[in-house]
């Protein structure tokens, strides 16, 4: 299964493993899933330093040989995070493919070429994509309505967005969002996509740390649990739905003010439920595509399982055709 995504990052598969905050990413999920032959990808800003991150990087590379990526979040400018020094240091330890969300990555993106790395920036409108190519990205990961984490508020889903921003750019396209199985890459592929991206279903991957309820919890849950929190205040992120999320929701739709749904969302109360698998007073990402997950696996089972199923489908299609 060769795409421009496979020959760019010298890996088997068009599979990728995304971002998982929270310390849901550890170097045995990242080592796991580059031995499986997609792309592993280590969390920067789940280490507190550079010197961890250092750490990590040299603990990835006692586990596998093949390619990873560093994932580097650029937040807002209000919070002061040396992110040079974590795009220095994973340089330093000789990691070449980086990825990106958040504002835009154009001021690093020389520092990663100039070094010879490959530099990949997720986006959530064509317009991004153009901006992403303009500024020397290698790739953009398109990330769609049906996405955890957080998509654009213009709620758009994969299979319109995924063409409109191929369409706009030369340079491949990563779909990132609404892929759970091999059905999923093929559709993503048919879209003009090269890869996929995959969050949630690697939460719900043996080498996670997402503690067992939760896992268990996440088998019970159909395409309809998540919701959309957080718009009021510009930062849109698809949750789980529980009576706490509803609790965030009803605060932001009666206009509460910022200082008073921050201390609701913090870092540490996601951290501590992932932790405990306690959903009282904190949020859990998910995707829509937990309603098409019911089991846990290993991480090279879960790829080797997408590409045995993107074989039945294409097989399956190429019967189609011939009829």
């Amino acid at each position: 299964m060769k795409t421009r995504i496979t020959e760019l990052f010298n890996i088997k598969y068009p599979i990728i493993q995304g971002p998982l905050g929270g310390g849901m990413a550890p170097v045995e999920l990242v080592a796991a899933v580059s031995n499986a032959g997609g792309l592993g990808m280590i969390t920067a800003l789940n280490y507190g330093s550079s010197r961890e991150l250092r750490d990590a990087i040299r603990a990835t590379r006692k586990l596998t040989k093949n390619p990873f990526a560093v994932n580097v979040t650029l937040l807002p400018t209000m919070r002061r995070i040396p992110y040079e020094e974590y795009f220095n240091t994973a340089l330093e330890e000789g990691v070449k493919i980086f990825d990106t969300s958040g504002r835009s990555p154009e001021e690093f993106v020389a520092l990663v070429k100039n070094a010879g790395g490959l530099f990949m920036h997720k986006v959530g409108t064509p317009r991004h994509a153009k901006t992403a190519e303009r500024v020397g990205c290698d790739v953009v990961s398109v990330v769609s309505y049906e996405s955890g984490g957080h998509p654009l508020p213009d709620d758009v889903g994969a299979a319109v967005l995924i063409p409109a921003c191929v369409d706009s750019v030369k340079i491949p396209v990563v779909a990132a969002g609404g892929v759970a199985d091999g059905r999923g890459l093929v559709a993503a592929l048919a879209l003009g996509a090269e890869g996929v991206l995959l969050g949630t279903r690697f939460v719900m991957s043996e080498e996670c740390p997402f503690h067992p309820k939760l896992k268990e919890w996440f088998k019970t849950l159909t395409e309809k649990d998540t919701m959309l929190v957080h718009r009021a205040i510009n930062n849109n992120e698809r949750v789980v739905r529980t009576p706490f999320t509803e609790k965030i929701l009803a605060l932001e739709e009666s206009g509460a003010k910022l200082e008073e749904i921050l201390p609701l969302i913090s870092g540490d109360k996601v951290r501590n439920t992932y932790l405990t698998g306690d959903t009282s007073n904190a949020v859990v990402t998910a995707g829509q595509t937990v309603g098409l997950i019911n089991d846990v696996l290993p991480a090279k089972e879960i790829i080797t399982r997408m590409i045995a199923e993107a074989e039945t489908v294409m097989q399956r299609l190429e019967k189609i055709k011939g009829r």
